[in-house]
């Protein structure tokens, strides 16, 4: 649950752009690349929990703290650096996030009071302070991330909005009476030659988003409990997770481009 939570995200929500992008050849073929690149360096990393003997060494209950016994020296303070620089990008991508699905709902509902005469505009500056103080508020509660029931509440709450763009997908193609898109994405002429690569390369940082949550494995790892021991289970469950996941994105991303093209 705590995997599944940590990788099903906000990232979903672009999953069918970066197909849109790429393609139905490179678009699949990326997100699988990239699910076992997870998978293949999650392994690397549950390893590295315990410094020695893998049941009775000693712990290492943060990336600093492995970084630390395993490569010690100045690259502490580079890769602490590198993993805080990555977790301040990501909570800034799921405050705008938050903010845009926020203004979307409102605007829905705009348009749909005002029966589409009403254009809608609106500022997402207050969306974002709103959640902004939320995630504050909810940082400041001791021991917040051991709830038992966080996990499995956040996780059910991911399969339940990506089932909602899942369901959403099918009634268009069903509605269209057939796929959209093509085998190499959009085309240059829609686009230009520049913003074809451009637009590639946002694509596959996308699709790497949507896979991110190395930066807090050992700490997902600290809560499980041996024997076994805990790179085993971690083992067991990234690989559960990552195939749960990837079989997840690839349902959202390949049939939001289906729909939609």
């Amino acid at each position: 649950a705590h995997i599944i939570t940590a990788v099903i995200g906000s990232g979903v929500l672009s999953l069918a752009w970066a197909i849109a992008q790429l393609g139905w050849i490179a678009g699949p073929s990326m997100m699988l690349l990239f699910s076992f690149v997870t998978y293949y360096t999650s392994t690397l990393l549950s390893a590295c929990y315990r410094t020695g003997d893998q049941l009775n060494g000693k712990r290492n209950y943060t990336y600093t703290d492995a970084v630390r016994a395993y490569l010690g020296g100045f690259k502490v303070k580079i890769c602490g650096l590198v993993q805080y620089v990555n977790l301040f990008g990501v909570a800034i991508g799921y405050t705008i996030a938050a903010s845009i699905s926020m203004m979307a709902i409102k605007r829905s509902n705009c348009f749909h009071s005002s029966g589409g005469k009403d254009p809608c505009h609106m500022n997402g500056n207050l969306y974002m302070i709103s959640f902004g103080i939320v995630e504050i508020f909810f940082s400041q509660i001791p021991d917040f991330d051991q709830l038992w029931w966080l996990s499995t509440l956040a996780a059910v709450m991911s399969f339940t909005y990506s089932t909602i763009g899942l369901g959403l997908g099918v009634g268009k193609v069903i509605e269209n009476k057939g796929i959209k898109g093509s085998l190499t994405g959009i085309t240059v002429g829609t686009v230009t030659q520049t913003q074809k690569v451009g637009r590639s390369f946002q694509a596959l940082g996308n699709i790497a988003f949507a896979y991110s949550y190395s930066m807090i494995l050992i700490e997902i790892q600290d809560t499980i409990k041996s024997p076994p021991s805990e790179s085993k289970t971690m083992k067991a469950a990234t690989l559960i997770s990552v195939v749960v996941t990837t079989i997840f994105y690839m349902l959202c991303g390949c049939l939001g481009y289906a729909a939609f093209g």
